[in-house]
């Protein structure tokens, strides 16, 4: 028998109480991705039916933006006192994890009632993430509305992220601003993002939410956000009659993948969550399919990359 010293001991048993921690990594070197959809893709599905497709079809997680077209997760049954622990149990079983909740707060606002309105989703989504052991919630930037001075209105998405930073101190929630709406500008984020400073506050990077606008370069962008991102939101479209339509992966005309690969090669850890916006845009294909297809292109397009 090989002998153990108290060195190797404590060096092996400390590597064993790391792997949760590690798990990502291992991902990561593996070239496995770890792949997650969110719940917008099918709105009209049950919870079960969420999670027995999310195992079926080889995901790690499930982005919770809406079950059976209830938007105010706090308001969905499954996440009820009587059923909070069920639920939880079975996604556990079915070895997956809540990645992240997306809530509706939009942090722009000025009017005093409206910002509460929005800080207190945001509030109830960050109590909810901590019960289901979800590291991440999801905010709004959202806009610059006409009249209201832009600085002003970085200001005051700033302060928000300030407040639920404070607030999610105590739990083990992060709070994720994503790229959305019209603070899609690289320039525009990184401000806010410092003038935050939060360490309980990052960012969604919406690849093609900021790249549909702006047109910057998903790796000059990436270079800027980086310090920044915990969540990857991954989506296609192409271009019909001048109207942006979305499409399965790898069939639509933006850089998605030159996202995706500089992630992978600056050992990004955390999810690549499919958004199929089938909720908005009923017309797309049927989530049986889509979500589906996302899985298997992805692990072809991580299969050949080098490791």
């Amino acid at each position: 028998m090989k002998n153990i010293t108290r060195r190797n001991f404590v060096k092996n048993t400390s590597s064993l109480l790391l792997f949760p921690l590690a798990k990502n990594n291992f991902y990561f070197k593996n070239n496995k991705p770890l792949l997650s959809f969110s719940t917008l893709g099918c709105p009209d599905w049950s919870f079960d039916t969420i999670v027995h497709f999310a195992a079926t079809n080889g995901y790690n997680g499930i982005e919770i933006r809406g079950i059976e077209r209830e938007m105010y997760l706090p308001k969905c049954p499954v996440f009820s006192a009587d059923k909070i622990n069920d639920t939880m149990q079975l996604v556990k079983d079915k070895r997956l994890h809540i990645v992240n909740l997306g809530s509706s707060a939009a942090l722009h606002h000025s009017d005093a009632a409206e910002r509460k309105k929005n800080l207190d989703e945001a509030k109830a989504f960050i109590d909810l993430a901590q019960q289901l052991h979800c590291s991440y919630i999801r905010v709004f930037p959202n806009d610059f509305p006409p009249g209201q001075d832009r600085n002003a209105t970085m200001e005051l998405i700033a302060k928000g992220l300030q407040e639920l930073g404070d607030y999610a101190k105590n739990t083990n929630v992060t709070v994720l601003m994503e790229t959305h709406g019209e603070v899609v500008k690289a320039d525009d984020i990184v401000h806010i993002m410092q003038l935050a400073a939060h360490p309980k506050v990052g960012l969604v990077w919406d690849i093609v939410n900021m790249w549909s606008v702006t047109k910057e370069p998903p790796a000059q962008v990436y270079q800027k956000l980086k310090p920044y991102i915990h969540h990857a939101h991954i989506k296609d479209l192409s271009i019909v009659n001048g109207k942006e339509l979305y499409t399965l992966l790898g069939q639509g005309i933006s850089p998605v993948f030159a996202g995706i690969d500089v992630l992978y090669r600056n050992a990004y850890t955390g999810y690549y969550s499919f958004e199929w916006e089938k909720l908005w845009h009923p017309e797309i294909a049927e989530p049986e399919i889509a979500l589906a297809d996302y899985p298997v292109k992805m692990r072809a397009h991580f299969k050949d990359l080098p490791e």
